[in-house]
């Protein structure tokens, strides 16, 4: 198998190459030219498909994944557990390192490793938060330790027992996105329909200082505000208590305590709300449906990745 089989390029992704790079890379892809989307490249499921070969880790991986009781919550820890183990100790073949290590030195610093799964941000499945991401990751060892945790993290003991009540089929198909990293100062979500209400005309935008891991773990309460998205004007907004910014330092992701007077400051200026709201109403235009969106804001506003709501 050529190398080149192993990695495409976002340029080179558009939405229906989902079977060959997952739902999240061909998002990303199909935005790419239109969205200020930060580069990076795709790790394909022929990859993935060349590692479990070269191991000879396949028929291990189907014998533990026939003794999985859907009922019982330890016997699906444990399979997790094994798959993860087979996964992580077993090496990479060397064409495959190979060609993510020469794609990467022409990115030549910190990175976000994300895992597409082909069935992820599919209009009838939402597998959002079920597998790994992986930020400010630097070097070709550290990106090969953190491609093989995505890939591990296909079998999840969440991912795994959504699969199964969804009657999706375990087949391996994951993908792997390195993309550049974006030194977030200010990071969120949008979602371009009100998802507590339903309403259709409004759009939540939820906004904390920092990198965007502090929202997803919980740690901090995010400002919320409401659009109107005929009138972009604001309808309600919350500004919190955001005592906690997750921040790149030392080339680690560290939690920095605020201080008073700037955790309880708005995260988000009229100008950066305004022009939120203008990429995100586009991507929603674009794809002609409700959209989840990840953001970041370092100088410039970024797009770091965007799937349809799923849960409407």
């Amino acid at each position: 198998m050529p190398q080149k089989m192993f990695i495409k390029w976002f340029n080179g992704i558009r939405r229906e190459d989902i079977s060959l790079v997952g739902g999240k890379a061909a998002n990303l892809g199909e935005m790419f030219s239109s969205f200020p989307i930060p580069d990076g490249f795709c790790i394909t499921v022929n990859a993935f498909e060349k590692f479990l070969k070269a191991a000879q880790i396949k028929d291990k991986i189907s014998i533990q994944l026939k003794k999985i009781n859907i009922n019982n919550l330890k016997n699906i820890e444990n399979v997790s557990k094994n798959l993860s183990r087979l996964i992580l100790k077993s090496k990479m073949p060397k064409e495959v390192e190979e060609a993510i290590i020469a794609d990467y030195s022409k990115i030549n610093g910190f990175v976000a490793v994300r895992s597409s799964a082909v069935a992820e941000d599919m209009e009838n499945a939402s597998f959002a938060g079920q597998q790994a991401t992986f930020l400010n990751v630097k070097g070709g060892k550290d990106l090969i330790k953190y491609v093989k945790e995505c890939w591990a993290s296909f079998y999840t003991s969440r991912a795994i027992i959504y699969r199964e009540r969804n009657k999706f089929d375990h087949n391996p198909k994951m993908a792997v996105v390195v993309q550049k990293m974006v030194g977030s100062k200010k990071s969120g979500v949008v979602f371009t329909v009100n998802p507590v209400t339903k309403n259709m005309n409004e759009m939540v935008i939820e906004s904390i200082f920092g990198l965007g891991e502090a929202i997803v773990s919980g740690i901090v309460t995010p400002d919320n505000f409401v659009i109107n998205k005929k009138t972009k004007r604001i309808i309600s907004e919350a500004v919190n208590e955001k005592k906690i910014a997750i921040i790149r330092k030392d080339g680690k992701n560290k939690a920095v305590k605020l201080d008073s007077k700037k955790a309880n400051e708005k995260s988000l200026s009229s100008k950066e709300l305004k022009e939120l709201v203008k990429e995100c109403l586009n991507i929603e235009r674009y794809y002609k449906k409700p959209m989840d969106i990840e953001w970041a804001i370092d100088g410039k506003l970024y797009i770091l990745q965007a799937r349809p709501i799923t849960t409407l």
